[in-house]
């Protein structure tokens, strides 16, 4: 497993390494022993799954203390592009976003910890997302940013029109970023 650093400080590429023959594949999709290694001592709680069709937006949510959560996520089945932003104040890249394709094909995984907002768009139809996280799910502590804000200036895809992005109830009317508060 090759953990990569990005240009935004302690959110990482997660590479396993894939054995593939004439049956298909096999992976370690998570080594402890890994993220450890790499100064992550991390402890997963709960495992998330979510199916979309193309299109599907599903972000920018966060959760914040004390039931703020690391993510490691990936995909079974299909691609998405995948969006982190960093809402640490005190961080030198806040307010700064990265992306990243994320692919059952690709295997390549994204560790989010704690003070990021998380998002993804669904490239495929019948796309297969996962997510390990390190606290679990709470309601009132929910939190997010409006998927198009003007001063994220995200690209969500070429790929896939906005107008036909399918969208909550809950993501189409989540703050700004200039009038969110950020608790990390």
């Amino acid at each position: 497993m090759n953990l990569i650093t990005t240009p935004i400080a302690d959110l990482l590429i997660v590479e396993p390494k894939v054995w593939k023959d004439t049956r298909g594949y096999f992976y370690e999709s998570y080594s402890a022993r890994a993220f450890s290694a790499a100064g992550i001592d991390i402890n997963f709680v709960q495992d998330n799954q979510s199916f979309s069709q193309r299109g599907t937006l599903r972000g920018l949510h966060a959760q914040a203390n004390p039931f703020a959560q690391g993510k490691l996520v990936r995909v079974i089945q299909g691609s998405v592009l995948d969006i982190a932003v960093d809402i640490r104040t005190d961080s030198a890249t806040y307010g700064q976003h990265y992306s990243i394709e994320l692919t059952g094909e690709n295997h390549k995984q994204l560790w989010i910890p704690p003070g990021f907002l998380h998002g993804f768009l669904t490239l495929e139809d019948n796309t297969i997302f996962t997510y390990k996280v390190s606290n679990y799910y709470d309601k009132d502590s929910e939190i997010g940013v409006m998927w198009n804000d003007a001063d994220l200036n995200i690209n969500w895809s070429a790929d896939v029109s906005s107008e036909s992005f399918l969208l909550s109830d809950k993501d189409l009317v989540l703050p700004l970023f200039k009038d969110f508060k950020s608790p990390f």
